[in-house]
């Protein structure tokens, strides 16, 4: 494991130094390395401010080990959650001073109480959890692989890297890679993505392009947003079908086509 990304969405606080309700904050941690949470001040430095009166100033702690990350829970009084977004449910709660909770999710969810109604959280990603190669398993550990794209098939990210590589699975030809927009169309019907947002497809793009399939798009020429974000949609696809991350028998994942002329309609655009 080589490492989490925190992110703390905007509005929720900012980084050590910054005004509250700031910009939102990523953070890149790995193995050793600490980020603490909470309200801070000039003698309690955090890296996650959280602005909530109810919030401690010095709340918690993430901390990154070699194969997983542990939660800390400063706290006397309020137990934290760690909820996986995509586990129909899955939690976990944190009591009040606990330290070194393990979390196993991959993608999980930092839940904190607040005295109003809308509870503060942030994002941990820990996005090389790694998996035994099938063709593997059975083998003495010391002669067995591991993917070097680890990839789990339950999760959002895989549906929108199957829904990018869509067009080009049916039709075998070099047909535009679908827009953010799309996708959030595409997988509306999807059991557990009718309430998918643009910005959270876009998230995803990002994570399976930086963590995921460690994607560097060329940025020699100085393009506009819109041109580097068709750049990484296309090298994700790219790599997704040489490797075989993403097959045909993947297209069963996604919702059924709502008609025959969805993918002339895909070709269009």
């Amino acid at each position: 494991m080589s490492g989490v990304v925190v992110h703390l969405p905007q509005g929720s606080g900012g980084a050590d130094g910054g005004e509250p309700h700031g910009d939102a904050v990523t953070l890149r941690l790995g193995p050793g390395e600490v980020a603490r949470f909470g309200r801070g001040s000039a003698a309690i430095p955090v890296e996650l401010r959280l602005d909530d009166p109810a919030i401690s100033r010095l709340a918690g702690e993430i901390r990154v080990t070699d194969d997983h990350w542990q939660l800390t829970n400063h706290s006397t009084t309020h137990s934290y959650l760690v909820e996986n977004p995509e586990g129909a449910g899955e939690y976990l709660r944190v009591p009040p001073r606990r330290v070194g909770a393990s979390i196993p999710f991959e993608f999980s969810r930092v839940v904190l109480p607040t005295r109003g109604d809308v509870t503060i959280s942030f994002q941990v990603f820990a996005p090389d959890h790694v998996y035994m190669d099938p063709d593997a398993m059975g083998v003495p550990w010391g002669n067995s692989t591991v993917t070097a794209y680890s990839l789990d098939e339950t999760a959002t990210y895989f549906l929108v890297l199957v829904a990018l590589c869509e067009p080009r699975l049916r039709d075998q030809s070099r047909v535009a890679v679908p827009t953010t927009p799309q996708i959030v169309e595409r997988l509306r019907a999807h059991v557990t993505c009718g309430a998918l947002t643009a910005r959270a497809v876009s998230s995803h793009i990002d994570y399976l392009a930086e963590e995921k399939l460690r994607i560097g798009v060329p940025d020699t020429h100085e393009p506009g947003k819109g041109d580097r974000r068709n750049g990484k949609r296309e090298e994700i696809v790219g790599l997704a079908l040489r490797f075989g991350l993403v097959r045909e028998e993947h297209l069963a994942l996604l919702p059924p086509l709502a008609g025959a002329g969805w993918r002339e309609r895909q070709a269009a655009r």
